[in-house]
This record gives C-alpha cells, structure tokens and sequence, in this order.
C-alpha cells in the first residue's frame, strides 16, 4: 500500500496530466481522430511519470498500491478520458496472468521489465467466434520437443480479437489450448508470425487502440509457459476477475460521475421559465436524485469489496461480477440521462456528455458482457446460498438488522430474509431451467448487496465521507427502496401463478412492502438539495 504523501503525488500528477496534456479539445481531437495517442501514453509510463507503476507491486520497482488506491485512482483516470483509462487498465490486465501465477523467474523479469521501461501490454483472451466463452478456445499451442524428447517450447497458432493495445503492445499475455487445457504464454513484440491488426474504428473509446492479433507458428520458449504447468489458464483468468472486474466497476462508476457532475453545474446556471433547472423538481428527482443514489450506492460496495481484497480475502469473483455489472449500468444510464439533461447541448460533441455516453457502452461489455455477469451472479449465490442452508444471507440480514433504523438497514435484511427464503425453495420454480428467471434471480441479489453495502456505510461513523451525514442516510433509504421493490417484483414475476406461491405470501407480506415508501420525496428533495448547493 501507497504511503499517504506518495498517494497524493499520484493524484496530483494525474490533474497535471488533465491540465498540461488532456484539455476538453484535445480529448474531443483525440475522439474525432479516433487515433491512439502513443506519444502520449509513453510519456505517461516513461521515467518522468512512471503512472503505471501503481499496478505494480514494489518487489519489482512499483508503487504497490492497494486496491482501494488503484480503484480510486482508476475512477479519477476515466473521469479524465475512458479511452487512456482503458489503455492503462490493459496493462495491469495484461500483467495479472503474470502477477498472479507466473514463476519466480518470469516475474523478476517481466514484471520488473514492464515497470522499469514502461512496457505497454497486451491481455490476449478474446477470439472472433468465441466472444466471452473462453472455454471456446480455438488458439492452440503445440508442444515443440527437443532431441531428448523434452518440451523446449510451444508452436502457438490462432486470431485473437479486440485486444486492447494489440497494435502498439510491447509484450502480450496470450491464452492458448494446450494438450493439458488452456494456459497463458508470455510474447514479445517482435516474435516471428506474431502480426497485430488494423485498429478498430469504434463507437466509444475511439481514442485507445483496438486491434486484433494473429498467431501464425509463434514459437513460444518453454520458459514463457506463465507458471511452467499446462492447463492452469481459465484458473489464472478466474483469480483475477474480481479484481479486474472491480477495476472495471470504477470505469462505469466513473462515467456516470463525470456526466452528473456536468449535468449539475448545467442545472445551476440553465435558467427556463423564472428559474434555474436546479429548482425544478421534475428536473432533479428525474435527472439526477435517481443517477446520484445509484452511484453513491454502487461507490460503497465498491469499497467494501477493495477493503476485502486488501485484506488479503481471495476468491472474490462474484463480488467483482456485481460490482461490474451494477457499476457498468447505472454508469451508462447516467450518461445516457446526462444528454437527456442538457437537451439540444447534449447531442453537440464540445459539451461532452455525448462522448461520455459513447465511452461508457463498452463497459458494459467488455471484461464479460453484462449478461455474463449476470450468469456468473445467478448461479454461484444460488449455489452458496444452497450449500450454506441459507446461512450466507441470514449472516448478511443479521449484520443489516444491528443499523438503525434510519439507514433502512432493518428493513433491507427483512427483504434479503425475503430473498434467502425464496432460493431455499426455488428449486420449485424450476428456476434454473430459464435463463431468464436466473437474471432475475441475479438483480435480486446484485441489489441487495449493494443495499447492505449502502446502508452499512451510511450507519458508520468511521467511513470516509464526501457528502453530509443526512445526504448518506437519504441515499441509502432511497437505494434500499428500490431494491427492495425489485426483490418484490421480481420474486412475483417468478412465482405468480404457480401453486407454490401460497408458500411464500407470508413472507412477501412481512415486507410491509405498502409502507416502504413512506419519505420518499422528502429524502429525494435532500439529496437534490445538496446536489445543486
């Protein structure tokens, strides 16, 4: 972890960064352009700036930032420009197979490599007909052996497809089918029949490249086999998810902070009628009360979950899936509310929110489609959730049931009891044969986690808080009602009609669902006051 005075260096060089190199023309150039911006991002990893080095831990000559810094730090950097955050966040993406499983030996070469010469890598993963299902795999490596018979290395053949840096990558992590299973390989820039791309012409993020990468008889040392076995890749990929996911999470937290913060400043200033938008009411609790409390929420699980990585907790892949999926969606539709917001002005590229609202699609698909998540969600809570008996969210409601009452916490582990309760008998609803009834099964549980996560915060005395104690306890009242209004819905979406319903009335009805809203506006009209203060 960053000492405080090294983390506000940080911070600040990045502001520099915005001043001296990234003003709204040359970040709305770079857009039109569509070009990747390589002098620029070598000047960001050279050794006048080294940013890249919070990725690295500092064994090999980095900064060893915590995940809670990286998270923070990733937000400011796609509040900036998604397309460069996207460029960076594939370095440390396509360092992790190396972080995470490679010997001793690969990493005191590579890792320290790509910190002391500003490597810029590439995370080859993607293939043009497998899309997110990696288990589709149709990149192969073929042993090469040695006189002796020994594997001296591997023939690796095949197309991967939207690599992020891809045609300007100095070195690529490349997953390919081994006779054991799919494993990562370490490749040079350079290395004979290894052709990168056309760069992608793109909706959003047109500033970083895109490009696909071709594999024709690469001979790939063994030395390069990332953690010297066979068939460990889908392992290695899966322990890093809920830590890249999360990064991910930041991006779409980000552009919906950036488009609000715009759409704010607009509202005090925008005059229709006698008065400024921000003393409209159907302005703010349409606009921007609704976009605020969902990313204030989606901020707190965000941190709850990097705390937990920082504390050395591993296996944390469902939580980096809800942390992507809920951040990513709320961040596009905040942008997407961000024209809205402006009207005309929206729609015109110097304002920006256009752009944001490009920008942020893509995370909703790329590091697995929002429906990915979605599966992921639906099918390991269900399973924790069974093989538990239950214990997992009754542990959760229990924790909820200490707050008080004015964080809705009480309330929210009646719905989470709610939920528990229904997926100790959803076998009954033969839920798992419809994919669809599993996605919802995934925003139940997506919301009520970010509830518990909203509502623990804002009952705590000790959380770093950006915004008054009244704002955090109407924000998370706000959050817990929608949630709990999804839980409720979706349930009966699910059950009506089927004669097992009967079993579950009692339980829909203790949520007292007819008084849940009871302050709604009186908590929308705080948090639309501090808003436009």
């Amino acid at each position: 972890m960053m000492d405080q005075e090294t983390y506000s260096i940080v911070l600040d060089t990045l502001k520099k960064i915005e001043r001296e190199k990234l003003s709204l023309d040359t970040r709305l150039e770079l857009d039109e352009k569509g070009e990747f911006p390589e002098e620029l991002i070598r000047f960001m990893v050279g050794p006048d700036i080294g940013l890249h080095l919070i990725f690295v831990p500092e064994e090999y000559g980095g900064l060893g930032a915590s995940a809670m810094q990286i998270a923070r730090m990733s937000e400011e950097i796609a509040k900036v420009d998604m397309a460069i955050a996207t460029s960076f966040l594939a370095i440390c993406l396509g360092m992790d197979p190396i972080r995470v499983a490679g010997t001793k030996e690969q990493k005191d070469k590579y890792i320290r490599r790509i910190a002391d010469e500003g490597l810029i890598v590439g995370y080859g993963v993607t293939e043009p007909e497998a899309g997110s299902n990696v288990q589709a795999l149709k990149t192969k490596a073929e042993r090469v052996l040695d006189e002796k018979g020994d594997i001296k290395g591997y023939m690796l053949n095949g197309q991967k497809q939207f690599v992020t840096n891809g045609g300007v990558a100095d070195l690529y992590t490349i997953l390919a089918d081994t006779p054991e299973g799919p494993s990562f390989f370490i490749v040079e820039k350079g290395a004979k029949g290894l052709t990168p791309g056309q760069h992608e012409d793109k909706h959003g993020i047109r500033a970083s490249n895109t490009a696909p990468v071709i594999l024709e008889d690469v001979f790939v040392p063994a030395a390069d086999l990332i953690g010297g076995v066979e068939g460990a890749g889908l392992k290695e990929a899966n322990k890093v998810f809920g830590y890249t996911r999360l990064m991910v999470a930041t991006f779409g937290l980000a552009a919906g902070v950036s488009s609000l913060e715009k759409v704010v400043a607009y509202a005090k200033e925008r005059v229709q009628f006698g008065t400024t938008l921000a003393e409209k009411q159907g302005y703010t609790h349409k606009l921007l009360v609704p976009n605020a409390v969902r990313l204030e929420a989606v901020r707190a699980y965000i941190e709850e979950v990097a705390a937990r990585i920082d504390s050395g907790e591993e296996d944390l892949q469902v939580e980096g899936s809800i942390a992507k999926y809920f951040a990513t969606e709320v961040g596009d539709l905040a942008a997407n509310d961000g024209i809205q917001a402006l009207g005309g002005y929206g729609y015109i590229k110097e304002y920006e929110v256009e752009k944001i609202k490009r920008d942020a699609k893509i995370t909703t698909i790329f590091e697995g489609t929002s429906e990915i998540q979605q599966n992921i969600i639906s099918i390991f809570r269900l399973r924790k959730t069974l093989h538990t008996k239950g214990e997992y969210y009754r542990s959760m409601a229990e924790e909820l049931s200490g707050l008080s009452e004015e964080t809705d916490g009480p309330i929210v582990a009646r719905a989470i009891g709610l939920l528990n309760e229904f997926l100790l008998v959803a076998r009954k609803f033969k839920v798992t044969k419809s994919q669809y009834f599993m996605f919802l099964l995934a925003d139940m549980m997506t919301w009520m986690e970010i509830a518990k996560a909203i509502c623990v915060k804002a009952g705590s005395k000790n959380c770093e808080m950006t915004h008054s104690n009244q704002f955090m306890l109407a924000v998370a009242r706000l959050f817990a009602r929608e949630a709990i209004e999804k839980v409720y819905l979706n349930i009966l979406k699910i059950v009506q009609g089927q004669q097992a319903f009967d079993e579950l009335t009692e339980e829909l009805n203790s949520v007292a669902f007819n008084t849940i809203f009871e302050g709604t506006l009186a908590d929308m009209d705080v948090v639309a006051r501090e808003l436009t203060v």
